[in-house]
């Protein structure tokens, strides 16, 4: 599996989109569907602004749904917002300000599905919230890795929940990926418009032409470090036991997580939503939530955020993940406790341990 430099990933997808958005907008105000088809020269990035677009739709409609004076499962109503959605469609009228981060979300995903296949469906998988149907509608906004996206509609047809889904898509993937298209020819029209470095972007485990650039580019290719590395806050240790105090300033009692309170906070009613078992969350962080943690959490360091996951995955239950997070990196990287991104982290350390 090839291992992606996010920072990188982030940036040049940045780059490349404020490229496109600045010759289209410099002649016209607003962005319609048809001009989004034909925008870049990758029909996959195309589509999947599209799919950003469909989404977008879908959460407004769940909105309107949860409204309790209307009974929205009445035939005559569905099918009305239907035809409603299919109006609508031919009626995308969106301006640079909004369009420019759905382009930018695009290229990320683009970038994901080329490289990493098996993390980009695993994010689809947990996109889906167990709907049978959602694989069949998106099938029209995926072009890459078909194989891929096949296991995952056939599985779900029959009732596969996200652990067993997750399973056949690794499976399929260990079975086809010497025969899948290498992602340089799938990445090369971005490439002509803006260059990628792959040796700055992902690190490669084949042996190939991008390989060889690698090698030939080596001194070039070398990343900033970043101003502190993973291993000033984790340790190889698989618990919060006293060496790990020695190595890491623990939190305050004013700054620290009280593990019992957060518990019981998301065992209520309110974070009822949240609920759902995942397995590793070093395998289950969405791509858009990799990108905030980094950001927000772990100083845009995206190897100590890696190396975080990995150790709460190793814990035995919430509160020695808490723990853990309390000793390595609540002081150390002043996280805000009641941060919105820390309450969305600790959403998923939750659901790993839910049951513990």
């Amino acid at each position: 599996m090839n291992k992606i430099n996010f920072n990188y990933l982030e940036n040049y997808s940045q780059s490349i989109s404020e490229k496109f958005c600045s010759k289209y907008f410099e002649t016209k105000k607003y962005m319609s569907g048809q001009e989004i088809i034909q925008l870049t020269p990758s029909q996959q990035v195309n589509l999947l602004v599209i799919k950003a677009l469909f989404s977008a739709w879908q959460d407004e409609l769940e909105k309107l749904k949860s409204n309790p004076y209307f009974d929205y499962r009445d035939i005559a109503v569905d099918n009305s917002l239907k035809e409603f959605m299919n109006i609508l469609s031919r009626a995308i009228k969106v301006e640079r300000v909004h369009f420019e981060p759905l382009m930018r979300e695009a290229v990320e995903d683009a970038l994901l599905l080329a490289i990493d296949p098996v993390t980009f469906f695993i994010h689809l998988i947990e996109e889906s919230k167990g709907d049978r149907n959602y694989f069949k509608d998106t099938k029209k906004y995926i072009k890459w890795h078909t194989d891929l996206m096949g296991t995952l509609m056939d599985k779900s047809s029959m009732g596969a929940s996200s652990s067993e889904l997750k399973m056949a898509l690794r499976a399929k993937y260990e079975n086809e990926k010497n025969k899948m298209e290498r992602y340089d020819r799938l990445l090369e029209p971005l490439h002509q418009v803006q260059k990628i470095d792959y040796t700055k972007l992902v690190e490669q485990n084949d042996t190939g032409s991008i390989q060889e650039e690698r090698k030939t580019n080596a001194l070039d290719a070398q990343e900033t470090p970043p101003v502190e590395s993973a291993e000033k806050f984790a340790t190889d240790s698989t618990d919060s036991s006293s060496s790990t105090h020695n190595q890491h300033k623990a939190a305050s009692s004013e700054k620290a997580i009280d593990p019992a309170l957060a518990w019981a906070r998301f065992e209520s009613e309110e974070y009822s939503i949240i609920k759902g078992s995942i397995g590793n969350l070093s395998e289950s962080v969405g791509i858009n939530q990799r990108f905030m943690f980094t950001r927000e959490l772990f100083q845009g360091n995206a190897d100590l955020m890696k190396h975080a996951l990995q150790s709460i995955d190793r814990c035995d239950s919430f509160v020695e993940a808490v723990e853990l997070i309390n000793q390595r990196y609540v002081e150390e990287l002043d996280w805000n406790k009641n941060s919105d991104e820390v309450n969305e982290f600790l959403q998923l350390v939750f659901r790993k341990f839910e049951q513990k």
